[in-house]
């Protein structure tokens, strides 16, 4: 029978959206970036002197001065007012991993009391939000409150259209009255300041006239969709963003039949509307199409300044959400929303550039710039080396534990995919001191009018974290819901570290030989064999290779309260404070913030599983059970073989007895654990006691009930039902 969730409305009384036509029916370029302050529109808007200031304080990083700050305030708002906005706000990020704002209008008084609209230089250049009410990890309390945000100014303003409105966003960082840094904005500029230094002093021994090093980022977006009223038939959903309890239907993912397959109208258009809305705000929106589980799916950026790329996929997620409400979807970005079907990252695709346009991960042709090409490919070895653990440590939360290390997603073991030929290449100048590079070869169909394929120099490692892929490194382990500001933090700064040893190490062996070849070759293999036991090119799923891993001495990091630690161990602290990214007591801090976070987000999980279980699960299934003993007594009277029967019941009512006892074996266990003090090993009980052992248990209760349970009855959304009806 149909569960009373089967949604007839989801499948018959949803059209697809259709985009305003003066959109749907316009090339992208000729509304790309309408709502951005832009090169275009800043020079539409600024003076130009006030313009060919910004463009140098934006290029040499030097403070702004109050003139060229006014000039750009009044530009930017006659901007925004030509544009309908009426309100502005200084746009953040917090350590919660979200976006935050609040907003201020235009509306000012003259000297004689007359309304007027005005935007300064000191409302663009700082705002005073309420530190206190955000994460801090104990850097400020509600009796020291204040703290700042500060215009960032190598990333555009923006507008933002809603119903009733449009607001003016001014990207800034965030952080104390005493300077410390609560956002996650701040330490990756810093980290990619630092990488542009040590890579431009790298690059000068090559004889390069480098000014900077960009770090650039293309991530790619997983995310699920569900039709929304079976999300607000579901308190897990709406309270955790996954699902606590669920059996998994008879059809999954096991046909291989939804990735890269038709995409339905309904979401073909929420993608459309989607992608009409990136455009207006200059996200490089470009790839769509569905991913492996069913009603999962995937938007992907392309490459551009690390920066841009971070506040770029926060408006991607924001946008998913709001567009989503409009089409009646709900959308999932927790990393294992569905047990028992693939979870959902956030690939981040990572290189660098040069001033010149020049990428530093993609070989050239002369022999010397295939030495600059390895001795940075070196660099990022010897960085995930040295630091596998603050890699891992960089993408922990609840969310993607339960996602880490399944047939999805690469494991907790950080190792570096090179491929064959980068592996021959590398093994040669170890070898025999020289390099060995090929061209590129090509694969020949046998069939006319076909073309000759080009075959990349590597072959596509789905298990590995951190994989090699022609011209980038693709960081695989970033969860869906998490900023990519923190991974791509730690790259930069690992990375950075890697290439000043290197930077050094190469200038010594100059003062005892002038010969750029050999003083590199010479460090080169040095890091080679130093770097051996991060390279791996076999499956990382595979026991064999944990196996392997323990004994190459590789951390494996398994869950959150692990990982965490990592963050203030003592050669991390020195590696990011040395930097000049975060210093020890800001660590600390981050630490305490994301060991909260962690507790809090099970502790809301455990209470959400406990609600369910007692005031839904329970009184459903023995409405059933009670079903199920009349059913049985009139058999009985009516003088029916009833053995078959009786076993049945005898199974069912077993099941809820163990119920029962579950729910009350999660209730006492949760009360313990919340008497712990230290934060830490409050952490770790969650993560063992709670998740893994009470909640787990509750749920294969459940899930197993629901199997046995009459449809009409059971008072939850089914999986086959959020997942295949959309």
């Amino acid at each position: 029978m149909r569960s009373p969730f089967f949604n007839e409305f989801a499948v018959t009384n949803h059209p697809e959206k259709t985009i305003k036509d003066e959109y749907y029916l316009k090339n992208i370029t000729s509304y790309y970036g309408e709502n951005v302050f832009n090169d275009e529109a800043m020079r539409r808007y600024l003076p130009y002197r006030v313009y060919e200031r910004l463009q140098k304080i934006i290029e040499t990083g030097e403070p702004i001065d109050d003139a060229t700050a006014e000039g750009v305030a009044h530009g930017m708002k006659e901007w925004a007012r030509d544009n309908g906005v009426t309100y502005y706000t200084h746009w953040f990020q917090p350590l919660t991993g979200l976006t935050a704002e609040k907003h201020d209008s235009f509306l000012s008084f003259d000297s004689i009391g007359k309304p007027i609209e005005r935007f300064s230089a000191s409302n663009l250049k700082q705002g005073e939000p309420d530190a206190s009410s955000f994460p801090s990890g104990g850097l400020r309390s509600t009796f020291e409150a204040r703290g700042y945000t500060a215009w960032d100014t190598t990333s555009p303003a923006f507008i933002v259209e809603n119903a009733n409105g449009k607001t003016l966003c001014i990207p800034t960082i965030f952080l104390s009255y005493t300077g410390d840094v609560l956002d996650k904005k701040l330490p990756l500029i810093r980290s990619a300041q630092k990488l542009s230094e040590a890579a431009v002093n790298l690059l000068k021994l090559f004889n390069k006239d480098i000014k900077w090093v960009s770090t650039t980022v293309g991530p790619e977006q997983e995310y699920f969709l569900i039709d929304k009223f079976y999300a607000n038939n579901r308190p897990d959903i709406l309270i955790t963003g996954r699902t606590l309890f669920g059996a998994l239907p008879p059809k999954g993912q096991q046909m291989e039949d939804h990735y890269f397959g038709s995409i339905k109208p309904r979401v073909l258009a929420f993608m459309q509307e989607v992608e009409v809305e990136l455009y207006k705000l200059g996200v490089p929106a470009k790839t769509r199409h569905n991913e492996v589980a069913p009603a999962q799916f995937e938007i992907a950026q392309i490459f551009e300044n690390y920066n841009l790329a971070n506040d770029h996929n926060q408006i991607v997620m924001e946008t998913l959400r709001k567009v989503a409400e409009k089409h009646n979807f709900y959308l999932l970005l927790h990393e294992k929303p569905f047990a028992g079907v693939n979870g959902s990252g956030k690939h981040n695709n990572w290189s660098m550039v040069d001033s010149n346009g020049k990428n530093l991960l993609a070989p050239g042709y002369s022999s010397l710039e295939q030495l600059e090409f390895l001795t940075f490919l070196v660099s990022v070895l010897k960085g995930v080396y040295k630091h596998g653990d603050l890699l891992r440590a960089s993408v922990a939360s609840a969310g993607n534990d339960h996602r880490l290390g399944a047939n999805e997603a690469p494991p907790a073991i950080m190792s570096v995919f090179l491929g064959n030929e980068l592996t021959k290449i590398l093994d040669h100048i170890e070898n025999n001191r020289e390099m060995l590079f090929t061209n590129k070869e090509k694969i020949d169909l046998g069939i006319p009018n076909f073309p000759l394929i080009s075959k990349d120099s590597t072959d596509r490692n789905r298990t590995s974290p951190f994989a090699f892929s022609g011209n980038k490194f693709e960081f695989r382990a970033v969860g869906s819901s998490q900023s990519i500001a923190r991974a791509n933090m730690v790259i930069n700064a690992i990375v950075a570290d890697a290439i000043i040893d290197i930077t050094e190490k190469i200038k010594q062996n100059l003062e005892k030989n002038n010969d750029i070849f050999e003083a590199v070759i010479d460090v080169l293999i040095d890091e080679i064999k130093l770097t051996k036991p991060i390279r791996f090119e076999g499956n990382n799923y595979s026991k064999e290779w944990h196996e392997e891993a323990s004994k190459r001495g590789l951390p494996n990091l398994k869950n959150t309260p692990e990982a965490l630690k990592v963050f203030v161990a003592d050669k991390n602290k020195e590696l990011l404070s040395k930097l000049g990214i975060l210093r020890e007591h800001e660590l600390e801090a981050l630490y305490t913030v994301h060991l909260e976070t962690y507790v809090k987000t099970i502790e809301i999980e455990a209470e959400t599983a406990l609600g369910i279980a007692k005031t839904q699960i329970l009184p459903s299934v023995v409405k059933y059970q009670n079903q199920l003993l009349d059913n049985l007594k009139l058999s009985k009277d009516l003088a029916f073989n009833v053995q078959t029967k009786y076993e049945y019941v005898e199974k069912y009512s077993k099941l809820v007895d163990e119920l029962i006892i579950d729910i009350d074996s999660l209730e006492e266990e949760l009360e313990k654990v919340e008497q712990i003090d230290d934060e830490q090993a409050k952490a770790e009980a969650l993560a063992e006691k709670i998740l893994n052992e009470k909640m787990a248990k509750l749920r294969k209760t459940v899930d197993t009930l629901e199997t046995l349970t009459d449809s009409t009855i059971w008072p939850l959304p089914k999986y086959n039902e959020m997942l295949f009806i959309y």
